[in-house]
């Protein structure tokens, strides 16, 4: 009996002592991972600064949760993803700073759990320096804190393929087939279209090899992610089809169209290149660009030789079919959204960077390893330039519409009041007017509206300076703010106190 009871005493220690081996081993991979998120979200603090201003998309998803600002109109490619993201912080509080900061925090929470779902699928010094490539790009270094989506659509990338390998390679894995969940739900919570691409390889995949639970957990995240924008299409846009077609004539009509030059010539730092007549950036700007698909084949066949290959062409195929809509069937390019196909490509492209280093004879290896971290260091500063300028340009725009609104207010364009117009979308965001468009992408009002909102409300049209106003503004007064032209509705008789 006393044997007995030293045996059980003895199998229990000894599973007390594995557990917490194995949570020790679980802290030393963790940490590495961690700190890279940590640098990740200091770097964005630093770098891009809380004190940058909102920019026209993030005030389109911005405005809709906000109590201090009418709502934009809400176009139909965009989903409700990034509102209901900040509205935690933009529901009670007008600081952007406050934004700022918690979006960073959170973008850097994000990267390491997305890092951390590839855990025992590549070692962790591939994986941090994965992680370090994707967060070092200027594209995510400026967006992180921003309230824009594609950022996320990474995040939900990383999660989604990260969690289908290893759901793939443990089929007992369950946490496994919630994070694929997870991770496609966060995908087509920000950006449906964008999830389909990127899940395209992997929904074959399920098919041909007749994996169901992984096939389950994969549309049924894309459903939950989804349901909100497939239901707004019917209440709002006449179907999903008819929502389709819109977010397609509003993105200049999905075809075959190359824009393989307009992506390489917003990499010089540009939010938005449409259209896209700027020059070519300096080559050193854009030979990482290059670089990218020379290294994912290496990696691609460090993965045959090591017996890996399913681990780096998987993610390698979703970061091509991810990219493939915004390269090859779009007229116009921003650097963002290419950043699903830059997250998934940053791991297979660290695996070969260690193996330049670690694969050549004792001779040659500090060789490899002074020039790969030559070239990652040149990388990197080149990245900090580049962002630097977004920063800046971005941050003077954006005192532009803040010093406009203040002249409007000057003028008694104060809220309640609505704007047309040039730019009426972020400079009514900061005077706190409400935005109009008779015509074009964001449509949602008449001049007989317009008319009768004048009536009772201040009401102004803006114009490039010397532009042409339509015609139910042309007799108002005139006033020149800056290099734009605002005409100023006269109040109606009897309502001058408005």
């Amino acid at each position: 009996m006393s044997d007995g009871a030293n045996a059980i005493l003895v199998r229990r220690r000894r599973r007390t002592q594995t557990a917490a081996s194995a949570t020790g081993r679980r802290s030393r991979v963790d940490g590495p991972l961690a700190a890279v998120a940590a640098v990740f979200t200091v770097a964005q603090l630093v770098l891009v600064r809380p004190v940058l201003g909102l920019g026209w998309d993030e005030i389109v998803y911005v405005s809709q949760v906000t109590s201090h600002t009418p709502a934009a109109f809400f176009s139909a490619p965009r989903s409700r993803g990034v509102s209901l993201l900040v509205a935690p912080i933009a529901s009670w509080s007008s600081s952007t700073p406050l934004l700022r900061v918690y979006l960073a925090l959170l973008s850097g929470l994000a990267l390491y759990l997305a890092l951390r779902a590839w855990r025992g699928l590549f070692p962790t010094r591939v994986l941090v320096v994965g992680g370090a490539l994707f967060a070092s790009l200027w594209v995510t270094l400026f967006y992180g804190p921003q309230a824009m989506p594609n950022y996320w659509v990474a995040i939900g990338a990383l999660i989604t393929v990260g969690c289908f390998l290893r759901a793939r390679a443990d089929r007992s894995a369950r946490a496994a087939l919630w994070g694929i969940a997870a991770g496609a739900a966060l995908m087509a919570w920000m950006r449906p279209t964008d999830a389909v691409w990127v899940t395209v390889p992997l929904l074959v995949l399920t098919l041909v090899r007749r994996h169901w639970r992984l096939l389950l957990a994969l549309v049924a995240g894309l459903a939950a992610g989804a349901v909100e924008w497939v239901i707004e299409a019917y209440l709002g846009h006449g179907g999903l089809g008819q929502r389709l077609s819109d977010a397609s004539r509003i993105q200049g009509g999905l075809g075959w169209q190359i824009a393989v030059d307009d992506q390489l010539r917003s990499l010089g730092g540009r939010a938005l290149c449409r259209p896209c007549t700027v020059p070519m950036p300096n080559p050193v700007v854009t030979v990482w660009w290059f670089a990218l698909p020379v290294l994912a084949g290496l990696g691609l066949l460090v993965a045959a030789r090591a017996r890996r290959l399913g681990r780096t062409l998987i993610p390698l195929a979703c970061a091509a079919t991810a990219a493939l809509p915004y390269l090859f069937m779009i007229g116009y390019a921003a650097p963002r959204f290419l950043q699903p196909a830059y997250a998934l490509l940053a791991i297979p492209v660290a695996d070969a960077l260690w193996h330049l280093v670690r694969t050549p004879g004792r001779k040659w290896r500090p060789v490899a390893a002074t020039l790969v971290a030559l070239g990652l260091a040149g990388h990197l500063a080149v990245q900090i330039a580049v962002l630097e300028g977004a920063v800046s340009r971005n941050t003077e725009s954006r005192r532009d519409w803040d010093r406009t609104a203040e002249e409007l207010h000057r003028l008694g364009v104060r809220p309640p009041c609505l704007l047309t117009g040039h730019e009426a979308i972020p400079i009514g965001y900061y005077t706190g007017c409400s935005s109009g468009a008779t015509s074009g992408h964001n449509e949602n009002t008449t001049v007989a509206d317009i008319l009768r909102t004048a009536d009772r409300l201040p009401v102004a049209h803006i114009t490039p300076a010397g532009g042409t106003p339509p015609r139910y503004a042309r007799t108002w007064p005139v006033h020149r703010i800056s290099d734009l032209d605002v005409r100023v509705a006269p109040p109606a008789p009897g309502n001058s106190g408005r």
